[in-house]
């Protein structure tokens, strides 16, 4: 009899203990492959843009173009450490994404910031093409480099890449936020001939 009492028991906490791991578990987030940045305008400036960033060996791959720049100019181009382009003149996105406090400079060469990108150039039509393969930065994997939720940044002035905090690089004049993708919406599934049959039914009007 006692055993008969135990088991039942032993049972009822294993299934306890499973349910409370189930729940301590958080729910692992899809892997990003590709993550779109619209920039917008800041600081009275017409420049927008679009830019595509995607994982690859290094790093990061950003390819994509920004408009309403002046003809044949140079501009620096940043990671700023906050998702947040609110404000008119950007300055709610913070200062250059800077986790291991080291000082401004310039990407692959010695003492940069994480975020400290190659400027971009722009033609005789006032637009940039970027193809940029940035190492050192992730997205989406929560680590110390991820840029996920922190915000792209197109400088008034060419990032000198040595005055410090910030390369002199001058107003923020776009500025666009790096979310993770929405996921995709899965269809419904089609209804079973009961539940068909029952729509029939609620449909057919009474004698």
């Amino acid at each position: 009899m006692r055993i008969a009492v135990l088991l039942p028991l032993s049972l009822a906490s294993l299934g306890l203990a499973g349910t409370l791991s189930a729940q301590q578990v958080p729910a692992e987030k899809p892997q990003i492959n590709r993550v779109t940045v619209e920039l917008a305008s800041a600081s009275g400036q017409r420049a927008t843009g679009t830019i595509v960033l995607s994982p690859d060996n290094h790093g990061l791959h950003l390819t994509g173009t920004v408009r309403g720049l002046k003809a044949n100019s140079e501009h620096g181009f940043h990671v700023h450490e906050n998702g947040d382009c609110s404000a008119a003149d950007a300055s709610s996105a913070g200062a250059h994404f800077n986790p291991a406090g080291s000082d401004h400079g310039r990407h692959g060469q010695g003492a940069h910031h994480a975020g400290d990108l190659p400027n971009i150039k722009a033609n005789a039509q006032g637009e940039a093409t970027v193809d940029l393969h940035v190492t050192g930065l992730t997205l989406g994997d929560g680590g110390r480099f991820d840029i996920l939720d922190r915000a792209l940044v197109v400088h008034a002035d060419a990032d000198d890449y040595t005055s410090q905090p910030a390369g002199n690089a001058g107003s923020r004049i776009a500025c666009g936020v790096i979310t993770r993708p929405e996921p995709p919406q899965l269809p419904a599934p089609p209804a079973t001939e009961g539940e068909e049959a029952a729509e029939t039914t609620a449909d057919t009007p009474a004698n």
